[in-house]
């Protein structure tokens, strides 16, 4: 695994010129980043005149907060089509992540894969794969701006979406000079940064509160590793009225603790699977220890799935930590 770029931006566009029906795709339960390159990519795909199409794999949600993104393209797994020019996996670089749609996706003509987290490129016939890119938005950027193709306000408004999600509003450490200047040129083009702030980070439920007051209550302080732990059980789900889909900003809460340098929050869900979300304050690299559950992501955050029972995986972490 290398943290030097894969692929290039030029190898991209040249396999989406070429294509003529294009299906890209995001991993299982999308965040805004991976909503984000979906939707610009194939709103401005079809814009173009290519026959372009999203999805990912059930269940097939867009989250509340993000309803104002043109979903136009959005397409249920059942009607993702067959025989495509060209299919994409944006925001991941593991074919586990595309869950059932990795066969329609890697029986395309081509298979790229456009994405921004830590890979051995050994997925796709034309890759891009570049750790110092803030969100793989940015990518898809690039990948626009080189194809010559229209940055509409509703493409501007999805990779800002992507941006602003996977840098923590620009506090996170891979905001880097480029991402501002991309941001810039994305609210020229017609983002509205306060409706879509208040969408994103202003607006919860109040179950949301029931929810907080279960898992904060349970929240864990290992001041001998700098280690904060929690857990969302399904009954948290019940009482709280909430989906799954609609916890992803709990991890925010559970990584304030000024005494923890690393944190953690386990979602059991109903099956009994478990989904791991890491954030390192930056001396840990919490990416190492979700790839030691077969997940992966970047230094300070990073995620994972797996059966292990909870003890099993708080044991695990706490034993890869200094």
């Amino acid at each position: 695994m290398t943290s030097e770029p894969i692929g290039t931006v030029e190898g991209i566009a040249a396999a989406l010129a070429d294509a003529e029906s294009i299906g890209v795709v995001g991993h299982v339960y999308p965040d805004g980043d991976a909503l984000g390159s979906m939707i610009a990519l194939t709103l401005a795909a079809r814009a173009a005149g290519k026959h372009a199409v999203a999805s990912f794999e059930d269940p097939f949600v867009v989250p509340d907060e993000m309803a104002y993104l043109d979903t136009s393209t959005l397409v249920p797994q059942a009607d993702f089509p067959e025989g495509l020019d060209l299919a994409v996996a944006v925001d991941f670089s593991v074919p586990s992540r595309a869950g059932s749609l990795r066969e329609p996706m890697q029986a395309a003509s081509s298979l790229a894969v456009v994405d921004h987290h830590l890979s051995d490129g050994d997925w796709g016939d034309v890759v891009l794969v570049d750790a110092s890119a803030s969100a793989t938005t940015e990518l898809v950027y690039a990948v626009i701006r080189e194809l010559g193709w229209e940055i509409t306000p509703e493409v501007a408004t999805a990779l800002y979406t992507g941006i602003v999600t996977d840098t923590g509003r620009f506090q996170y450490s891979n905001t880097t000079s480029q991402t501002h200047e991309i941001t810039a040129e994305l609210l020229a083009l017609g983002v509205n940064p306060d409706a879509i702030g208040q969408k994103l980070f202003e607006e919860l439920p109040f179950g949301y509160f029931t929810l907080l007051t279960r898992v904060l209550g349970r929240a864990v302080l290992d001041e001998d590793h700098e280690f904060v732990w929690t857990v969302v059980l399904p009954e948290d789900l019940d009482a709280s009225g909430l989906e799954y889909h609609e916890t992803d900003g709990l991890i925010d809460f559970v990584r304030l603790p000024k005494e923890s340098d690393v944190a953690c929050l386990l979602k059991v869900r109903h099956d009994g699977s478990v989904k791991g979300s890491l954030r390192s304050r930056g001396r840990v690299n919490v990416a190492a220890i979700a790839g030691s559950f077969g997940g992966g992501g970047h230094h300070n955050a990073a995620g994972f799935t797996t059966t292990d029972p909870v003890e099993t995986i708080v044991e695990s972490v706490v034993a890869q930590l200094p």
